[in-house]
């Protein structure tokens, strides 16, 4: 296609993709350079101190070199997980014109945002809460409700298909499955989709891998040590479910992919309704693809990630305004609980802690209602 020609909204969406895939492939590649710019500002702080502070602090430089070591080691995990990355849409091939090949390698280039680069350094502590001993209480906190009502809720896993948006790197997805369910994940950030491909299909053993997840916290840290602290992952073998269990993740805006009318027996939302430009949206998306009688399981805040970007939309809701939305879109709700404390990707040794007090519902789409001649006969 010439530079000058007019897109279609399909190429235009497909141009997209391209760039985004490109930028997030970007910063993972960045990441060596950009945490060893961090470490060399504490080095270069360090320098400036007078000799008798120097002689106070004796160790800090070994610290900083250990930081650079668990850097570098994490560097070559991501390394690994970017082996896995489908670079179709880096290479220069027939289905891509001139114009995109160029505005990609360009991006491939660019330096990337202060945004992407804390969404690599979050992904890394997400494998903490989704995959590892070290994160199973956090994880227990927002797994286990909505698990629990699912169970308690749902006839034999065999015939319930599980609908989960926002899954993150997956785990809860897996643990469904596990139970045999049919269920599906969908997330639309490829900083997680390409760290849970790499755990799901690649790490065979448990606690086979290791990363120092903590390493970018220069700021309250009780002991030294606290900051280069190692976690193993994946506390479980992601092979133990079997080839035939019914699993899947699927990138992409879920309002825009999830269309197909009472199509699923539950959806279950952790820490994700809050992600919405607009939560109505969601909430009437999740109506319309559940079967009569199926469920929406939520456990989660009301952050509202968009809130105070300049020129994204954003509808920030309380709970009782989501509340009157979700009865006049046709839900029952079943289940109420307030102030569910839960934290998210915390690292459990810092001096700063941040909880949610989060909110646990579970809210049905009726069943039809009986015809006047089915309630004679």
């Amino acid at each position: 296609m010439a530079e000058g020609s007019e897109l279609t909204i399909q190429e235009v969406e497909e141009r997209e993709e391209r760039e985004y895939f490109a930028r997030v492939v970007n910063s993972f590649k960045y990441y060596k350079m950009h945490s060893l710019k961090r470490l060399q500002m504490s080095k270069l702080s360090y320098l400036q101190l007078c000799d008798q502070h120097k002689s106070r602090i004796l160790g800090y430089l070994e610290n900083l070199e250990l930081i650079q070591t668990c850097v570098l080691h994490n560097y070559e995990v991501i390394k690994l997980m970017l082996q896995d990355c489908q670079y179709m849409f880096l290479n220069k091939d027939e289905s891509i014109s001139e114009v995109d090949f160029e505005r990609v390698k360009k991006l491939d280039c660019a330096p990337p945002t202060t945004e992407d680069m804390d969404k690599v350094s979050t992904t890394l502590r997400q494998i903490v809460r989704d995959w590892s001993e070290d994160g199973r209480a956090e994880r227990e906190a927002c797994y286990q409700p909505v698990m629990h009502a699912v169970l308690t809720s749902s006839r034999k896993p065999a015939d319930v298909k599980i609908l989960v948006p926002g899954a993150g790197l997956g785990r809860l997805v897996f643990e469904f499955a596990r139970l045999g369910y049919s269920c599906q994940g969908n997330d639309w950030s490829l900083h997680m989709l390409l760290v849970s491909n790499f755990i799901l299909n690649r790490c065979q053993e448990r606690n086979s891998m290791v990363i120092y997840p903590w390493v970018h916290q220069y700021a309250n840290n009780l002991a030294t040590k606290d900051q280069t602290r190692r976690v193993m992952f994946p506390d479980i073998s992601p092979h133990q479910i079997g080839p035939d269990a019914d699993f899947s993740m699927v990138a992409g805006d879920f309002a825009k992919i999830y269309t197909e009318p009472n199509s699923w027996n539950a959806v279950v939302t952790v820490f994700f309704l809050d992600t919405a430009h607009n939560i109505i949206e969601y909430l009437e998306t999740i109506y319309n693809i559940l079967v009569p009688g199926g469920y929406l399981v939520n456990l989660g805040p009301l952050l509202y990630h968009w809130s105070g970007f300049r020129n994204k939309m954003s509808i920030e809701l309380s709970y009782e305004e989501v509340r009157k939305v979700m009865l006049d879109i046709g839900f029952e709700i079943e289940k109420e609980e307030m102030n569910v404390r839960c934290s998210y990707v915390q690292n459990p040794l810092s001096l700063s802690q941040n909880y949610y007090n989060c909110i646990m519902f579970v809210a049905r789409k009726p069943l039809p209602r009986p015809s006047h001649h089915e309630q004679s006969s």
